[in-house]
């Protein structure tokens, strides 16, 4: 359970990203965030259910000027 006032969001929330870092290996890669969801640089995650989820970066944008 989150000890944060107000409560980070829950590792199923859409907003999951936003909770607080409790350990962050950027050497190795990855950050543990307070909710249990494990994100990595790459922008993908596991959650504490094990599923995945896959990297989301945003699509470059074609022919913007």
């Amino acid at each position: 359970m989150c000890p944060h006032d107000p409560a980070c969001p829950s590792a199923e929330a859409p907003d999951r990203e936003a909770a607080r870092t409790l350990a962050s290996h950027p050497e190795q890669g990855w950050s543990l965030l307070c909710n249990g969801v494990v994100l990595f640089e790459d922008t993908g995650e596991l959650l504490p259910s094990g599923d995945v989820i896959a990297p989301h970066r945003p699509l470059p944008l074609v022919g913007a000027a």
